[in-house]
């Protein structure tokens, strides 16, 4: 065995060269890695005694990807695309063995290998859609002439990973060989192709597949309009496409130099910037700086889940879907069958759960009336009415419950949690795990530190949430924590916009047109305007008691700030727009023209503002973290890079003089935060503070 360099061995095995790539964590194509590979195909070159080559990765996966942490830096050691020539040009066939994932970069290289071989449990992707890109080193050319225009346009667009046995199925592997004998069977392959002397496959050169696609332009039309929806705002996905285009309408050279110029653009764009600052956000949201990794973990064998409705159903199902028992509480047996009903109909109704995954996470789950169910649980979660006194009541019967060591959440959404923790005798113990609804779906969990949480309650919350498949970002107590407060400030400004003359479809598509999936009023007959509105107590005092007391109550009355067909679609209502009218005509004020720019301004730079505050009082860690917060849970796109990312982009100067006219003319609650003054005037941004 020779070593190549400091992550690379070339070993000859008979007649086959073995280049063994080592670079942990993830092999990913570094220059160290690159310079290898060159190497390892140099001396195999030299080697009169080599017939074959196979290309393998220690650790846990095959080459993963691009280096990310060398994007935007200078060129260091060999190129990509000289290595891939080196390989793709090679006289003696080169196999790329596979386990783990072949993702992106690594899955280019791949390409220009002969033959692809991989073990079962292997997954093949080109996911850099999700980084606001497109494969830059022939994935869009090469991989539609192996798989076909389809599955490429699929592949590509979603960034999924594709299993070993469906890559076998597509072509995209030629064999799979048995799990844990990766190397072995590579090289038998290897020594295979070379006793029947197959021929060099260049992908490059496989024009079957491009070709009968040539000539039928609908098929890409057909997959831009059933995707429509799902791309809106995105710049990546329609790169993807026009490279795929011109896979199959150009020569491969061409098509090349096609994806080179449309890599470049989105590259040098400010929605990649976006999408890759976003990707090491939610990593770094992992880390709670006196919170070390290796702090204790409480061990969670069993939760409690106190409320059985849409709530506690959706928090129970992640702990179902990844084994851990749960015990329901509730304090009516209707309520508890109906809960129980609702989380089976929810799995019966997945195209995800099989019938005996769900029995098997149905039988984890067990309600009951009786509190005392819950002594021995590990975590019990509380996910009942936003009520104080009904949340300090359960948690001192908890107290009085509950094993010592067990972590007592709750899941509001913004009540004071040191107030909660105060009567129990282990406020050490008490900690916000604020789930997003549905609490199955939503990615985020907000979870919230109180005064005297443990390190090793946050510890294990934070590792819990990735179990359970969230994005957990820790946060610090106050009205609305992180996400709500927030979005107060977004929601006080649109509910003052249509009192100045902008109609709510005016403030809801500036909004939907900036990216978010929809605006505050939309969202608001979504969900039922009604909800906290009391009948006996509604004096039509304001819009929405008038509109709830016209049984305007949202969607499900067929109106609310919008008129509704039976289709649910949505059009502006006179109604609504004559109720506003005599709203503002009786509060003495003229209705005026709101600009669009206005709009969005007033609506996201009190955001940017609010953010600066949470900031400064500490209830952030990081501004990465706000932003995580916000794609997450409330659906700021993501190629806008969450509230503070944007107000970098804009410029915090700008924000600031904007606040300043707006104070001037509306009143204090445009006052801009001190941290947003302190860096505007220093030219530095929330990502940059130092």
């Amino acid at each position: 065995m020779t070593a190549i360099n400091a992550v690379t061995d070339f070993a000859v095995e008979g007649d086959v060269g073995v280049i063994t790539l080592n670079s942990p964590p993830v092999n990913a194509l570094s220059a160290a890695v690159r310079d290898g590979l060159a190497g390892g195909m140099a001396a195999a070159a030299a080697d009169p005694a080599v017939k074959a080559v196979v290309i393998v990765c220690e650790g846990r996966t095959f080459i993963a990807g691009a280096d990310i942490t060398e994007f935007g830096g200078a060129q260091k050691g060999a190129s990509l695309y000289d290595v891939q020539e080196a390989i793709e040009n090679s006289p003696k066939p080169v196999v790329a063995a596979i386990h783990g994932t072949a993702l992106g970069g690594g899955l280019e290289v791949a390409l220009t290998c002969h033959y692809r071989v991989a073990v079962p449990s292997a997954r093949c992707g080109l996911p850099e859609v999700n980084l606001g890109l497109l494969p830059g080193a022939g994935g869009t050319q090469r991989l539609p002439r192996v798989v076909g225009v389809e599955k490429a346009l699929e592949m590509m667009t979603s960034g999924q990973h594709v299993p070993a046995k469906q890559c076998l199925e597509m072509g995209l592997v030629d064999e799979l060989v048995e799990e844990g004998k990766l190397r072995e069977g590579a090289i038998a392959f290897a020594k295979k192709i070379v006793a029947e002397h197959r021929p060099l496959k260049k992908v490059r050169e496989s024009n079957d597949k491009v070709e009968a696609a040539r000539g039928h332009p609908e098929i890409f039309a057909n997959f831009r309009k059933a995707n429509a929806r799902k791309f809106r705002g995105f710049l990546a996905p329609e790169y993807n496409i026009c490279c795929i285009e011109a896979a199959v309408n150009q020569p491969f050279d061409e098509g090349m130099k096609t994806e080179r110029k449309l890599f470049g653009e989105l590259m040098s764009g400010s929605q990649s910037a976006a999408q890759r600052y976003a990707f090491f956000a939610e990593r770094q949201a992992n880390k709670v700086p006196d919170v070390p990794d290796d702090t204790a973990v409480i061990p969670v064998n069993k939760v409690g889940i106190i409320g059985g409705g849409t709530m506690g159903g959706g928090i129970a199902m992640n702990f179902l879907n990844v084994g851990i028992p749960v015990t329901i509480v509730e304090v009516k047996q209707d309520a508890l069958d109906r809960g129980l009903g609702v989380i089976r109909r929810n799995y019966e109704r997945s195209r995800t759960a099989k019938p005996e995954e769900t029995e098997a996470r149905m039988s984890r789950l067990t309600g009951s009336l009786d509190m005392s169910a819950l002594a021995d649980c590990d975590l019990i979660i509380e996910a009942v009415f936003e009520r104080m006194d009904i949340k300090k009541d359960i948690f001192a019967k908890l107290d009085a419950i509950c094993k010592p060591g067990a972590i007592l959440a709750t899941n509001t959404s913004g009540l004071n949690i040191d107030e909660i923790a105060s009567v129990t005798k282990r406020p050490e113990a008490v900690i916000g795990l604020h789930f997003f609804s549905p609490a199955n779906v939503m990615k985020l969990l907000e979870i919230v530190r109180a005064d005297h949480t443990s390190k090793e309650v946050i510890n294990t919350s934070m590792k819990l949430a990735r179990k359970i498949g969230k994005i957990a970002v820790l946060v610090g107590v106050c009205p609305g924590f992180v996400g709500n407060r927030i979005l107060g400030a977004r929601q006080r400004e649109a509910n003052k916009l249509i009192m100045e003359g902008a109609m709510p479809w005016d403030v809801d598509r500036v909004l939907y047109d900036f990216g978010f999936p929809m605006g505050p009023f939309a969202m608001s007959d979504l969900a039922g305007l009604d909800i906290g509105w009391v009948k006996e107590k509604s004096k039509g005092e304001t819009i929405r008691d008038v509109l709830c007391e016209m049984d305007r109550r949202g969607q499900k009355t067929g109106a609310g700030w919008y008129d509704y067909d039976e289709d649910r679609n949505a059009k502006p209502s006179p109604v609504t727009e004559k109720i506003l009218h005599d709203f503002i005509v009786k509060s003495g004020a003229n209705p005026r023209h709101v600009s669009d720019d206005e709009i969005r301004e007033r609506c996201l730079y009190p955001m940017i503002n609010e953010g600066a505050k949470i900031l400064e009082e500490g209830k952030a860690i990081r501004a990465s973290d706000i932003d995580v917060v916000w794609e997450n849970g409330y659906g700021w796109p993501v190629y806008e890079g969450g509230p503070m990312w944007y107000g970098d982009k804009v410029g915090l100067d700008k924000v600031l003089g904007k606040m300043r006219e707006f104070q001037a003319t509306m009143g204090d609650a445009f006052k801009p935060a001190p941290l947003l003054e302190k860096l505007a005037a220093a030219g530095k941004t929330f990502q940059n503070q130092g």
